[in-house]
């Protein structure tokens, strides 16, 4: 698949198959993930990726909004060093393994976790050093749907020129 068509096909996918994501394709998403822009090329990232069915759980267990978490074969947390900028650089990683895993064929779903009253105990359940922020957790996984979600229309949110 084209850049463009997986850029205007990727969905949100919460629900996944049972069935392993090969150890080196999760190393691919990780490799388009490092490549990220991030301000002053920072590069503050660090990822952890959770394929045990029980820590996966734990993880699910703790978010608000990623119960589906603990039916994905993999999660991938994204973690960020402390900065100005750690939030934008995050956010621009974690696209990046959102568009990786579209490429490689497989569903995948952000879940917030910066500014989240679970975000430091998840990272504390994964060992993070303190200085770490915790951006997002990712299930991956092969779709077991195709989601279809309205977007909002390119005339409703293009302006020329000023707002």
């Amino acid at each position: 698949m084209d850049a463009i068509e997986m850029l205007k096909t990727r969905r949100s996918v919460r629900a996944y198959r049972d069935k392993p994501v090969a150890k080196e394709i999760l190393e691919d998403i990780i490799d388009c993930a490092r490549l990220a822009p991030s301000a002053n090329n920072g590069q503050p990232w660090e990822f952890v990726v959770v394929t045990d069915p029980e820590t996966r759980r734990q993880i699910a267990d703790l978010t608000a909004w990623g119960k589906f978490i603990a039916t994905a074969p993999a999660c991938i947390v994204v973690f960020c060093k402390a900065s100005h900028f750690y939030v934008e650089d995050g956010a621009a990683t974690t696209e990046n393994i959102l568009l990786a895993a579209r490429a490689h064929g497989l569903g995948s779903c952000w879940v917030a976790g910066d500014k989240t009253d679970y975000g430091d105990k998840i990272a504390r359940l994964l060992g993070a050093p303190e200085e770490m922020k915790p951006i997002s957790f990712l299930a991956v996984g092969y779709p077991a749907e195709e989601p279809v979600r309205e977007k909002r229309p390119l005339e409703s949110v293009l302006h020329w020129e000023k707002f």
